[in-house]
């Protein structure tokens, strides 16, 4: 029991403490995180969504670090009852980034993720799927790791599919039994890992017994497992707008029509969702609940402007894979993103749209020597004609020239979005993000088919490797260089160009300078060199004027006295 004068650490001591506590149980996989810092990872990737991200990330930090700080009492003090596990309900149209959000959450803490489509299940598990088919799928995705999966995420979609109907009897049943089957799973319960009568899993433990003489654990606790859902709800909106007008009638109540409310889901309360057919104890285990906006044509765009977005770079990769690199005009995006709003899918949209204009390209440019494909406006307005003429004259400097204009327009908006978010990107990675290091990074945005988060990693790892030289230098050689931070950038842009490492550039750093910098160690003594950007340039230039100085600075004996030099 911990003394009431103890001291009490502070948030840095407290991070550093359940720090160590994830490294030695989950080995570093599960990743300590702050909502704030939840927040400004999915800022980099999702479009609009203010009030979910926040939500979302305060709410899922806040259950895992509880779960960590709970486990790292003792006992006496983290028995409690009637604890409520932040289970979530996401409410929102189709195609506005539900399902990307808690992938990319999951991924961010570390934790194993699995999606599931309520449509699927049945009460029982012989129509579909069973419930607990999900806690067993986070054991797979776990790799068999049960101790990781009791922390997982698992993510139902379409919940709002099995709310009962009341003027359907058989559906209505089976609806609400899925929703009783998943009470247990929510809340807390031991889920065998054995599928009932499956002789695989049975022929598979007698294997594991045999050969190890162990009975392994074969059930998994779902205390610590987040449930997270999500659906449209089409017409709770109206359920909503009812209660509401209701409420309003009245002496002297204003008269107002809150089915033209935009924020209409916002509003929601457990009655209207009981109201819509889901039983109050189910609704009971969603205590968290968030609202995702619909998205606008300009939110659309901005999806496809955001470079880490996964349609365009995925398409890059498409064309990748044939060799060819392509670029993006902001028109043609803007294009793209005006037919995806016309489909009415959300972001889902704009994968059909991306697809159906660059379809034929997709299609003819890999059997052509073509290698660097331009996607304009009128190449969006125009395929057919674009491709033909593409076809005719695969050389023309007109193509060449549009590609180029585009190259460096994404560069330009790279070094833009990095700079806008020099703070953030700066903490967030431990280096300082000058301009050169941002002009780097976008240079090598635009020469790989990879997000920023990747590059950024990369300039860190490329940095932290730079700095080694000179440890290796001085254990190798006995000599203590110092890479100024333009010299490091300018190793860091070589690792980039030639796709090798630090330590590779190592060999060249000593073949250019180990010889020339002993030889002025043995004339003067000295120790200690700085490497600037023009050294790394032109190392025989350095060693030169190293040398010279040398001659320049050796101690001058005093002047004879006038008598001596007469004589």
């Amino acid at each position: 029991m911990r003394e009431l004068n103890e001291k009490i650490p502070d948030p840095k001591e407290l991070e550093k403490e359940l720090g160590d506590f994830l490294a030695k149980k989950f080995g570093g996989s599960v990743k300590l995180a702050k909502p704030q810092d939840l927040v400004s990872y999915l800022d980099q990737y999702i479009v609009k969504q203010t009030a979910a991200k926040d939500i979302l990330a305060t709410k899922v930090c806040t259950h895992f670090n509880r779960i960590k700080h709970v486990q790292s009492v003792p006992d006496d003090f983290n028995d409690m009852v009637g604890v409520i596990k932040n289970n979530v309900l996401m409410l929102g149209p189709t195609g506005v980034g539900k399902t990307y959000m808690v992938r990319l959450i999951a991924k961010k803490i570390g934790v194993p993720f699995v999606k599931g489509d309520a449509t699927k299940f049945s009460e029982t598990g012989y129509v579909g799927g069973d419930v607990e088919d999900l806690v067993r799928d986070l054991v797979r995705e776990a790799n068999g790791d049960i101790d990781l999966a009791q922390y997982g995420i698992i993510y139902i979609d379409e919940i709002d599919k099995i709310a009962s109907s009341h003027n359907l009897i058989g559906a209505d049943v089976s609806r609400t039994g899925v929703q009783r089957a998943l009470l247990k799973p929510m809340e807390e319960t031991e889920v065998d890992l054995k599928v009932p009568h499956d002789p695989v899993s049975m022929l598979q433990e007698i294997d594991r017994f045999r050969k190890t003489g162990k009975k392994e654990k074969n059930s998994i606790n779902t205390k610590h497992i987040l449930f997270i859902m999500c659906g449209a709800f089409s017409g709770l909106d109206k359920i909503i707008s009812r209660r509401i007008a209701d409420q309003k009638i009245g002496f002297g109540a204003s008269i107002s029509n809150p089915s033209q409310d935009r924020d209409i889901l916002a509003k929601v309360k457990s009655e209207d969702l009981v109201q819509y057919g889901f039983e109050s104890e189910f609704v009971g285990r969603l205590p968290v609940r968030t609202v995702f906006e619909r998205l606008t044509e300009a939110d659309l765009c901005d999806i496809l402007n955001n470079p880490n977005n996964p349609i365009i770079l995925g398409k890059k990769l498409d064309f990748a894979a044939y060799g060819i690199d392509v670029k993006f005009q902001t028109e043609a995006l803007e294009v793209l993103a005006r037919r995806a709003y016309d489909e009415n899918t959300g972001a889902r949209g704009l994968v059909s749209a991306v697809e159906g204009a660059l379809l034929p390209f997709e299609k003819t440019l890999p059997s052509t020597t073509i290698t660097r494909f331009a996607v304009t406006r009128q190449v969006i307005d125009s395929p057919e004609k674009s491709l033909n003429e593409l076809l005719d004259r695969p050389d023309d400097e007109t193509f060449r020239h549009a590609f180029d204009q585009l190259a460096t327009e994404e560069c330009q908006r790279i070094v833009k979005y990095i700079t806008a978010n020099r703070k953030t990107f700066s903490e967030k990675y431990g280096i300082q993000l000058t301009d050169s290091r941002i002009e780097l990074a976008a240079n090598a945005y635009c020469r790989q088919v990879t997000d920023i988060e990747k590059v950024l990693k990369k300039v860190k790892s490329y940095y932290e490797g730079t700095k080694t030289i000179e440890l290796y230098f001085i254990k190798n050689h006995g000599i203590n260089i110092v890479l100024e931070e333009e010299a490091i950038d300018t190793i860091i842009g070589q690792c980039f160009n030639t796709l090798s490492t630090p330590e590779g550039y190592y060999r060249k750093l000593t073949a250019d300078f180990e010889h020339g910098l002993k030889l002025v160690r043995e004339k003067t003594g000295r120790t200690r060199f700085f490497i600037t950007r023009e050294a790394l340039e032109k190392p025989e230039s350095y060693i030169s004027e190293l040398l010279r100085q040398s001659g320049d600075d050796r101690p001058q004996l005093p002047p004879k006295p006038d008598n001596l030099l007469e004589g």
